[in-house]
This record gives structure tokens, sequence and C-alpha cells, in this order.
């Protein structure tokens, strides 16, 4: 069998859109297609943390379909299509890796990511916006903790950041100690504002010590969840209601979960 072809593809989705073709596809427009271009870049995360190559495989695709789709409606515009957007991203690569495109040397990765930097500044300049800030293009609807990743590499780049992960640490302990006095005072606000200084501090800690805050916390969420679901089944088997144990109760039921789920 004639396997098929990224063109392939990409006269599929053109075959859907057009007259005679699937209704549902006809209808959408960016703004309706944006949940499911959100919802398949989790889902391709999902695949990556259950190391399945089937899966990954899967979401990859429908992944790519997303980018077709929308690269689809712009052409029917008159924007542009999907062999503009390939050879944008193809010349932008090679562009930013001057160090394996053209004659210039590196000795690091962190040397690449300041000439990344200063290239992406000049492109800037090039389209009219040689004001704009080192730490623009970070999307503000990214999940928090994603974006305070971003901006703090960003910033890095241009060499403002901490000069070691133990620096920073004294530093989530500084707004701990800040939002311990924010709590004390009793002002919403203002413990709301320096929470917020904690979870950034703490994200960059993550960040400088090699940990994407992120992926820790939704590994963490994994982990609660397991043990919740184990101390939950547990109480089942004993004919308890959860909502009515004490305590004590809840507390040694949670540490027979953590036993449990840490031999499964």
């Amino acid at each position: 069998m004639t396997r098929r072809s990224f063109a392939d593809l990409v006269a599929i989705l053109h075959k859907l859109r057009s007259p005679g073709g699937c209704p549902w596809d006809a209808e959408q427009t960016h703004e309706t297609l944006r949940p499911y271009l959100i919802e398949e870049a989790y889902e391709v995360l999902e695949a990556l943390d259950a190391a399945s190559d089937a899966e990954l495989r899967d979401e990859l695709g429908d992944l790519l379909l997303q980018v077709i789709f929308h690269s689809e409606l712009a052409a029917e515009r008159g924007a542009f299509s999907i062999d503009d957007v390939v050879e944008n991203i193809c010349a932008k690569l090679v562009r930013r890796h001057p160090h394996v495109f053209g004659d210039t040397t590196v000795s690091s990765a962190s040397e690449v990511e300041r000439n990344w930097a200063a290239i992406k500044k000049t492109e800037r300049a090039e389209r009219g916006h040689a004001s704009s800030s080192a730490i623009d293009g970070v999307p503000r609807s990214l999940p928090g903790l994603i974006r305070a990743h971003r901006l703090g590499e960003k910033a890095s780049a241009v060499g403002f950041d901490w000069a070691a992960a133990v620096d920073v640490r004294h530093k989530v302990e500084e707004e701990l100690a800040e939002a311990d006095a924010a709590f004390a005072s009793g002002n919403p606000e203002m413990l709301a504002e320096e929470i917020g200084d904690l979870l950034f501090a703490i994200a960059s800690w993550a960040r400088l010590s090699g940990v994407h805050a992120e992926v820790a916390l939704e590994r963490a969420l994994v982990k609660f969840q397991a043990r919740f679901r184990a101390l939950e089944t547990s109480m089942q088997d004993q004919g308890r209601d959860l909502a009515a144990c004490s305590p004590d109760e809840l507390e040694a039921a949670w540490q027979q979960a953590k036993r449990l789920t840490s031999e499964s």
C-alpha cells in the first residue's frame, strides 16, 4: 500500500472544506478551532507522560491537523498557505542557527540562547518594533507556571537572572516571610499579591534547578489523584463515609494510601 504524504493530508483537509465536503469542517473558523488546538497540544503532553510511541504518533497527527486547518483557513482568505508556513519556519531555523548554517562559533547552549535572543531582537527591529522588550512573545493565555518559566528564560537570555539556584532559594524564603506577614495582617489583596510573588520565586527556583515547575506540579497532581483514589477505595471497602471521618482517621488512611501507591 502506498503511504500517504504530508501533501495528501493537506489535500484531504482542502477537500473537507470544499463544496460537497464535510459540513462540520466547512463551518469551522479560527475562533471555533481555538479550543481544539489547546486540547490537542495537551493530549500530546499526556502521550509523552505515558511514554507511548503509538499514542504520541496519533496525538502529533491530531496536532499537525490543527496547524494545517488554520493554514487552510488563512489560504481561503488569501493571507498565506501551508507552504508559506513551512518556508517561514525553515528560514527562521536557518537564520537563528548561524553556528550550524553559517560561520558563527559557539561554545555552549547558553551562548546559543543569547545569540537567539539577539537575532530575535534584530528581527523585531527590521519589522519596525525596535522598542520591543526582551520578554515579549510569551502569551498571556499560557498556564501561570509555564508563563513564569518562559519569562524567566527570556530575561535570563539577556543576562537578567540569579547566579545560581541557591540564590533564588533565599528569595523563596523572603517571599514566604512576606506572605506570612500579609496573612497575619488580614489583608486579602496583599496576601494574594505576596502569594503570587512566592509562586513566581518558586518557579524561578525550579527553573534554575533544572526543573520545569509546571511539569513538576502536574506530576504531583497525578500522584495526589492516585493516592486520594486509593484512600477512597479503602474507605469504601470498610463501609466508611469519607466525609464522616475525623482528621486523625483521614491522616491514617492517607498514610496507608501513600504506602499502597508507592508499592504499586
